[in-house]
């Protein structure tokens, strides 16, 4: 007799099938997609997918005061950690070290996705993501993504909006 445990995130190791399983939970419409050529840049994401830098997604994992959290950002986006510190009311913020993020989530950097995490991470979205009506996410690997609108994922994500870009 087989034992035969119901799939759920946390016990999903193949990176992709994470994401789609947490799409398809949330009810999402739409497929995940696949490129041969890596989308592991912005550069690299905006070519494959055809569509312009801004409207590439980028998950960047932070640890703030210890917990994990996810911003959200436009690809050519710099993240502002001074701004997520306040916006979060931590007293210390920092990017994860990608060794940290593969551990934690079973991502590699490249190919983070915004959602398919362990538990429920804090989400903060960079408000120039809702000037699209679609953002190219990252789905597991540095060669899926899948196509969402900023609304939509801030209610997958329950992410907070706020701007945590650099000024330039």
């Amino acid at each position: 007799m087989t034992d035969r445990m119901p799939a759920t995130a946390d016990r999903i190791t193949d990176p992709v099938e994470k994401v789609r399983k947490f799409l398809a939970d949330a009810g999402y419409i739409g497929e995940v997609l696949f490129s041969e050529e890596t989308i592991r840049t912005v550069d690299d994401a905006s070519r494959s997918v055809g569509a312009p830098p801004e409207e590439i997604l980028k998950t960047l994992v932070l640890i703030a005061d210890e917990e994990p959290v996810i911003a959200l950002m436009s690809g050519p986006n710099r993240i502002d950690l001074r701004k997520v510190k306040t916006l979060l009311g931590a007293k210390r913020v920092s990017m994860a070290k990608p060794d940290w993020v593969l551990d934690y989530s079973g991502f590699e950097v490249g190919g983070v996705p915004p959602v398919g995490f362990p538990g429920r991470p804090t989400a903060l979205l960079d408000e120039d993501l809702f000037g699209f009506s679609t953002v190219w996410a990252a789905a597991g690997t540095d060669h899926a993504f899948f196509p969402v609108n900023p609304g939509i994922l801030q209610i997958y994500t329950s992410g907070r909006k706020g701007d945590i870009k650099k000024r330039t």
